[in-house]
């Protein structure tokens, strides 16, 4: 468990203690689950999709991430408190796992590059992400966070936190997929 407060210092912005260890518990199993270790994190690239120069770190570009969507739901909850309040701990909580799930769609190749493995193939990261997660006792809308948060999600009707966690997780992953196809 330590090593999941290592890799995730955010989760103590998580103030309900029940969904901090359920979040952190989450990413304990996929840790097990893994061919990846907690190191492995900050050397792949977050994405397989924007071209094999890529120098961000799977674990840079999950903490931009969650340290963007808290910012965005503070400046929700002081404009726009009385009409659309954010819940934060669901928020942070849904953003800490958006791609738990990819630690089970990746793999390691013989010479050490990470790959969509043949589970990842068969069942992307949303997927993936949602079951560990529920496995863990996370409740329902941080599940629907996991869920929508990427293209999948598409197809739903999104919650005000998870439209923040699909736009800063866009936000962060687009100008790379771009950038490469230049």
């Amino acid at each position: 468990m330590n090593k999941v407060y290592e890799l995730w210092p955010e989760l103590e912005w998580i103030n309900d203690p029940e969904l901090r260890k359920k979040t952190a518990d989450t990413w304990e199993l996929a840790l097990k689950k893994s061919v990846l270790n907690a190191k492995n994190l900050s050397e792949i690239p977050f994405t397989l999709l924007a071209g094999p120069n890529l120098k961000v770190s799977f674990m840079d570009h999950k903490r931009a991430v969650v340290h963007i969507v808290r910012e965005c739901g503070l400046k929700f909850n002081k404009f726009f408190q009385s009409e659309m309040p954010v819940n934060m701990d669901v928020l942070i909580a849904g953003a800490i796992l958006a791609d738990v799930g990819k630690l089970l769609e990746y793999e390691l190749d013989e010479h050490g590059k990470c790959i969509q493995g043949k589970y990842g193939v068969f069942i992307r990261h949303p997927f993936s992400g949602v079951s560990l997660a529920e496995q863990c006792g996370v409740p329902a809308d941080v599940c629907h966070i996991i869920a929508a948060h990427a293209a999948e999600g598409e197809h739903v009707r999104r919650t005000t936190e998870a439209w923040i966690v699909h736009h800063a997780d866009f936000m962060t992953f687009m100008p790379f997929r771009e950038k490469w196809k230049m």
